[in-house]
């Protein structure tokens, strides 16, 4: 039986008022089931414009998810452009080197493992409150769990945060997620350094295509020293564009062609046309 328009929007409603009434803890929890099972069963690829700025160096370059690895063509690194052949000699070096393929697919791994604890953490992890609601969003605010007991630094550093989170009414997704460290975190009791107070991180995602979400901003900025590496720092401003799907059987010299059929950067070609 097809339902007609004004039931599927007072169903539509009934939801939202549902998400809304729910306890705020409770809404999180749902949240984070959601991403979960996303995330298990997203098999999506994509190729896409990257800058990533890092204290140590500024890195724009367009990414190709291959099959078992991503391909990288760094069209810019620290202000300065490099050259078609530059870039292909730097892809074909990666091909060819089985340690540099596999240290990403570890350090992929990881990333996950690290990502999908902390999501896990959320509910617990902190004290939840509602604090505005829109037709799209429902915006929570978090502050420390006094009662949470962190496994490992990354946890202590996350759960030390205070901040919002804003969740998508309808899919009951993650949009966004904004702290800063409430105190000094110390490592060995100080004596190996601390990670300092009023740090932030900010994270946005956003639908790139039906139940598909992505990270397309990051943004983290926490400082610290310590004793033997005299500053530690977790210092990052990463964005993400011109998301373009690709198949999930996508090979490695697929993905490379796919790459030198993207502009260098788009926003200079464009502007450039424009001229």
């Amino acid at each position: 039986m097809l339902w007609t328009r004004p039931v599927v929007l007072s169903i539509a409603v009934c939801a939202a008022v549902s998400l809304s009434a729910q306890d705020p803890r409770q809404i999180v929890k749902e949240a984070v089931q959601t991403e979960l099972d996303a995330s298990a069963n997203d098999h999506s690829h994509w190729i896409y414009f990257e800058i990533d700025r890092r204290p140590e160096r500024t890195v724009k370059q367009w990414v190709a998810e291959a099959q078992h690895l991503s391909l990288n063509r760094v069209v810019e690194r620290d202000g300065q452009p490099l050259s078609e052949a530059q870039q292909r000699n730097e892809i074909t070096s990666f091909i060819n080197d089985t340690r540099a393929q596999a240290k990403q697919r570890k350090s992929g791994e990881h990333d996950d493992e690290q990502a999908e604890e902390l999501t896990k953490m959320l509910p617990d992890a902190f004290i939840w409150t509602m604090q505005s609601q829109s037709d799209r969003d429902l915006v929570l605010h978090f502050k420390p769990n006094p009662d949470f007991h962190p496994p490992d630094i990354e946890a202590r550093v996350f759960a030390a945060m205070e901040g919002e989170m804003a969740v998508d009414r309808r899919q009951h997704r993650i949009v966004t997620l904004k702290g800063r460290l409430t105190r000094d975190i110390k490592i060995g009791f100080g004596l190996l350094g601390q990670l300092d107070e009023g740090g932030t991180f900010d994270i946005e995602r956003r639908e790139l295509s039906p139940d598909v979400w992505q990270i397309i901003e990051t943004h983290v900025h926490i400082q610290g020293h310590a004793l033997i590496f005299k500053t530690i720092s977790e210092i990052e401003d990463d964005v993400k564009s011109h998301f373009e799907r690709i198949d999930a059987s996508t090979s490695v010299s697929q993905a490379q062609d796919a790459l030198f059929h993207q502009v260098p950067e788009p926003g200079k070609e464009q502007a450039a046309h424009g001229h």
